[in-house]
């Protein structure tokens, strides 16, 4: 699947992959997919909640070399969350 836009967040810990993917997002169009590499394996659980609370969809994930590719549709996203 190919993605839109990047986040690297390699050697970052929780929360900081969520709070940048959420960056990134908010300034996306819906529909656009963001693939975040993330090295922090506490983002295979915080990411797919914070999807599930903010509107937008989880994809998949996946390993290459190391680094965990999680990949994000935009959602129309919920008000409470855009603040």
């Amino acid at each position: 699947m190919d993605w839109d836009h990047e986040v690297d967040c390699e050697g970052l810990l929780c929360p900081l992959p969520v709070l940048r993917a959420r960056k990134r997002l908010l300034a996306l169009p819906e529909g656009a997919v963001v693939c975040v590499r993330a090295t922090d394996r506490m983002a295979l659980i915080d990411l797919p909640h914070f999807c599930a609370e903010g509107g937008h969809e989880y994809l998949e994930a996946r390993e290459e070399g190391g680094v965990v590719l999680h990949l994000i549709r935009r959602g129309k996203g919920r008000p409470d969350m855009d603040v």
